[in-house]
């Protein structure tokens, strides 16, 4: 018996591990991008019925856990509030450094508002540089400006 949606991702992850399948391959196959694939195969979005049903079937899960896979998830994937790993603290570390001027320039170009992580997409690329590839994201977000009332 699955007790968990973090079960599932486990057995995805594992069967990941084992099969050496790509994320942008499972992408392909239920034909999303491989950014909200991901993000859903480690348990951060539901999935359709259509959707989960394909996962199941590249992922050798059973029915129980294509339905974990069509239940809304409790949203948040850092086991801590400051992230420990590297990767993901230098994300921290951006906002850190960055996010007052990110914060600035979207009030100066659109106003008092927020940028919807909801209505949003991201897109990741290897960028080739002779001096060291680069990563390339790109995150889009639709501006929610604060109403009044």
């Amino acid at each position: 018996m699955i007790t968990s949606r973090e079960e599932v991702t486990a057995m995805i992850v594992a069967h990941k591990v084992q099969t050496n399948i790509k994320w942008s391959d499972v992408a392909a196959a239920i034909g999303l991008s491989k950014e909200w694939t991901t993000a859903a195969c480690l348990g951060q979005m539901t999935f359709t019925k259509a959707q989960a049903e394909q996962v199941g079937e590249i992922f050798g899960l059973s029915d129980e856990a294509i339905a974990w896979l069509q239940i809304v998830p409790y949203k948040g994937s850092l086991p801590t509030a400051l992230p420990t790993d590297p990767l993901i603290y230098r994300w921290y570390e951006v906002v850190n450094v960055y996010g007052s001027t990110i914060k600035e320039l979207i009030h100066e170009e659109f106003g008092d508002g927020i940028m919807s992580a909801i209505d949003f997409s991201m897109d990741i690329q290897r960028e080739e540089n002779p001096a060291g590839d680069r990563v390339n994201v790109v995150l889009s977000g639709k501006f929610l400006p604060y109403k009044t009332y």
